[in-house]
């Protein structure tokens, strides 16, 4: 099989509904969310500052990949289902860090700005796949220079300049529109099901820690 999810055009497994395949990946979405906000809630936040930085930070993206890695090379829903678990859950400890900060009501108008986005992204990468296949190169090439671009701004310059943060917003509501059309384009498995909804997870969890950031400007 494929290792890069979005490339599968065949599979050997079950295919399933389109409805029932849409509400795989509402619910992997949803299970997700649903630990970020446990971790929210009953995890202190004094408990995480007080792992070593790079320890944090290492553990971080260790996890992360080895989650990315295991759900997009497994066609085992159970084991893409793990990895998935591995991507959440530092993601997780990251939003704690990141929402302590900031006044609730804060919070909460980025949780439904990024509903909203993810929605109308989802209905316009439905609409219009092939749009978004034709910018899937550009936004990836586009988050590599603002990534660049933002750590130079930090470490070197110790600054950080609120139009990356819009740029970033702008890069994730396009991939979000690029994923689900993706999503909707492969064969519909339980397992692609899972991975796409992985793939939907880190598109819209980075776009909602940037809208608290623009949002926690005003």
């Amino acid at each position: 099989m494929e290792t890069n999810v979005f490339e599968r055009t065949h599979t050997t497994a079950t295919e399933i509904s389109a409805h029932l395949y849409n509400a795989i990946i509402g619910i992997t979405l949803l299970v997700g969310f649903a630990i970020n906000y446990a971790m929210v809630k009953y995890i202190p936040v004094e408990a995480i500052l007080s792992i070593n930085t790079w320890v944090f930070f290492i553990g971080y993206f260790v996890c992360c990949m080895a989650g990315v890695a295991l759900f997009s090379r497994s066609d085992n829903p159970a084991v893409s289902f793990l990895g998935y678990l591995l991507v959440v859950t530092p993601f997780g400890l990251v939003i704690n860090l990141v929402v302590s900060r900031y006044n609730p009501a804060i919070v909460i108008d980025a949780i439904q700005a990024t509903a909203l986005i993810t929605t109308i992204m989802m209905i316009l990468g439905t609409m219009y796949p092939a749009f978004f296949r034709g910018i899937a190169r550009g936004l990836f090439v586009a988050l590599l220079c603002t990534i660049v671009v933002e750590l130079v701004a930090i470490f070197i310059f110790k600054t950080h300049h609120t139009i990356i943060d819009w740029i970033v917003v702008l890069i994730f509501s396009g991939y979000i529109g690029v994923d689900w059309g993706r999503a909707n384009s492969i064969p519909r498995t339980v397992d692609n099901a899972i991975d796409s909804a992985a793939a939907l997870y880190m598109d819209i969890i980075n776009l909602f820690l940037r809208l608290v950031r623009i949002l926690g400007r005003r």
